[in-house]
């Protein structure tokens, strides 16, 4: 049986350890593989790189993406995830702490199936985490 691998796109470990936490006190023990910017993100998708030879057609349940990265942001990989036939209809779920108006449009303009502005609070975000983990673990049907 596949477990549900979330693919978690952020450079902060900070942030990370957040997010598994988070993850983890809402009973949601899927696999979480974390890469540090969109061009390990892509590798991971596309099997290139660090993860040559991984299997391509088991894909994330969910991408959580985050924005402000270093060598490529999270728009940028949002842009190639889409224009890529074996990635376009995966779930990628921007996860950020910016509220910029233009980084919220330009997400959706790109394809983000949903866009998560990170709560500072810990509580919120793990609430967050929670409703997150539902919807996209649990209830969506990917096609």
């Amino acid at each position: 049986m596949n477990s549900k691998v979330i693919l978690l796109v952020e450079d902060n470990p900070d942030d990370v350890k957040l997010t598994q936490r988070a993850l983890k006190k809402n009973n949601i023990l899927n696999e979480v593989v974390v890469v540090q910017d969109g061009v390990e993100a892509l590798d991971y998708l596309f099997g290139t790189g660090a993860y040559q030879g991984r299997d391509t057609n088991i894909k994330p349940q969910v991408v959580l993406l985050d924005l402000k990265m270093p060598r490529m942001d999270g728009l940028e990989a949002l842009h190639r995830i889409r224009a890529d036939e074996r990635t376009s209809l995966l779930p990628v779920v921007i996860l950020t702490t910016s509220s910029e108006d233009k980084d919220k449009i330009e997400s959706y303009k790109l394809g983000a199936n949903s866009y998560i502005r990170k709560p500072v609070d810990f509580d919120q975000f793990t609430v967050a985490v929670q409703q997150l983990g539902l919807y996209w673990l649990v209830l969506n049907e990917a096609p």
